[in-house]
């Protein structure tokens, strides 16, 4: 048990520092945010809704406020690293790394998370 609560804590703070990167880098270098979500086609009226929504979906995980609004916020970066990484396959951009880790971080998070709750 200790170490798949080791494994959770691992797999959370990979997935919460490449968020925390993401946060600070849609709203400190948002003009170069901006250019790469044209880039990859996605509007960039999505920067500031996506950093307000991933703070959330991290208070979500850390606060452990309900286990319904903690899979939701797992949902929500499942589908947010999904699209960040087929988007930089598709773009051939070889920008996917990150959005890998954080893939990682957050399967070892949420499967290590739901076998070490009772």
């Amino acid at each position: 048990m200790k170490t798949i609560k080791i494994l959770y804590w691992i797999g959370t703070a990979l997935l919460t520092a490449i968020m925390l990167f993401s946060i600070q880098m849609y709203l400190l270098n948002t003009e170069a945010i901006e250019g790469a979500f044209t880039t990859l086609g996605y509007p960039t009226y999505l920067v500031y809704p996506l950093a307000f929504a991933k703070i959330l979906g991290l208070i979500a995980i850390f606060g452990n406020f309900n286990r319904s609004l903690k899979e939701w916020a797992y949902a929500g970066f499942f589908f947010d690293i999904s699209l960040a990484f087929f988007a930089h396959i598709a773009a051939n951009d070889g920008q996917y790394l990150f959005a890998l880790l954080a893939f990682i971080g957050l399967i070892i998070s949420y499967f290590a998370g739901k076998k070490a709750r009772p």
